[in-house]
């Protein structure tokens, strides 16, 4: 149940059409005709709201929830209460957030002050597309490209040479220079994207900054969160591949290859050269030295401190980061060293 003064609902739809978007299974075909209006969680649903049951934890509240239809497992519904419409997935999560983006289109990102007006500052050799909105302050550079659909925040700036894709979202306060962005990419408020590397000659008398040459290449689908910045390679390209997800307050480094589907969760820090390879996850506060390689699907743990390569579809934690069976160990085995001696 979203608050209306921020965010455009669409529907209603019929079960039978919410089944189809989220690849879903409709217990009963009975009920493909009935219409749900909107979702929302267990404790708030009433008859004409969609809910999920995902977690094993919350069962006893999906018993009692008022919801007229839910997505859940097929290994749960022996627990919905009587009446209600089912949707069956393997991941009811995942379904549930099909469901809710039919509904809630626009909220990853939408314009604050109006569709389809350019209210910012644009030069003149700027190539817009159709509906682009440009809100109050934003700047669009000389020669940029914003493709058709897009909208650029408020006190935002795109600059010189700089091309976004179609569908895609700059929050307001957000910095993009020296990139190349996809398709349907989503940039949230105050992210510096292609600033400069931190690259110096370090030296007496002073040390010599050597210029960043490169670019900020993202991909499709990726997703910032606030605050995070990227840095724009020396020479090679720092790359961020299609469908990673960015947390807040994260810090890519230059010449950084972020594989695809990453996660990357806040106040996590990578530095210079590193390689991601696809479906890596860094959770929250990660440190990554540089010029390393994380193999594909590889899992690093909270606050962990990653100084050397980690092979491929491993999980690793602690400082520095190991393989998580060796870490738990000497964990125990620390624990145990500070217990008190017992005495005779």
């Amino acid at each position: 149940m979203a608050d209306t003064r921020f965010f455009d609902r669409s529907g209603p739809f019929t079960l039978a059409e919410l089944a189809a978007r989220i690849k879903a299974d409709l217990a009963d075909p009975a009920h493909g005709d009935r219409p749900v209006y909107d979702v929302a969680p267990l404790d708030r649903a009433g008859p004409a709201d969609l809910t999920f049951l995902d977690n094993p934890k919350y069962v006893d509240a999906f018993r009692e929830t008022k919801a007229g239809a839910a997505v859940l497992s097929p290994k749960h519904r022996d627990k919905a209460p009587d009446g209600m419409a089912l949707l069956l997935s393997d991941d009811p999560y995942r379904a549930y957030a099909l469901a809710a983006q039919a509904f809630y289109p626009g909220s990853g990102g939408s314009a604050h002050f109006g569709e389809s007006e350019i209210q910012g500052t644009v030069h003149a050799s700027a190539k817009l597309g159709e509906g682009v909105v440009v809100e109050p302050g934003a700047v669009i550079g000389e020669h940029a490209e914003i493709g058709a659909g897009t909208i650029i925040g408020a006190n935002a700036v795109v600059s010189r040479g700089c091309t976004i894709g179609r569908h895609s979202y700059i929050g307001p306060n957000a910095t993009v220079s020296h990139a190349m962005i996809g398709d349907k990419v989503i940039i949230h408020p105050g992210v510096q994207i292609g600033q400069d590397g931190f690259g110096f000659a370090m030296g007496l008398p002073h040390h010599e900054k050597v210029p960043q040459l490169g670019r900020v290449i993202i991909q499709d689908n990726v997703e910032i969160g606030a605050n995070s910045t990227i840095d724009r390679g020396a020479g090679p390209d720092t790359v961020i591949g299609e469908g990673t997800k960015i947390d807040n307050l994260v810090q890519i480094g230059h010449n950084v290859s972020v594989g695809r589907g990453c996660i990357i969760v806040s106040q996590t820090g990578i530095s210079g050269s590193t390689v991601l390879e696809d479906f890596v996850v860094l959770a929250a506060r990660v440190g990554v030295t540089g010029h390393l390689t994380i193999g594909m699907g590889a899992q690093i743990a909270a606050r962990s401190s990653v100084i050397h390569n980690v092979p491929a579809g491993e999980q690793w934690g602690g400082t520095p980061a190991k393989p998580v069976s060796q870490w738990r160990r000497e964990i125990v085995a620390v624990q145990k060293l500070g217990r008190p001696k017992k005495k005779n």
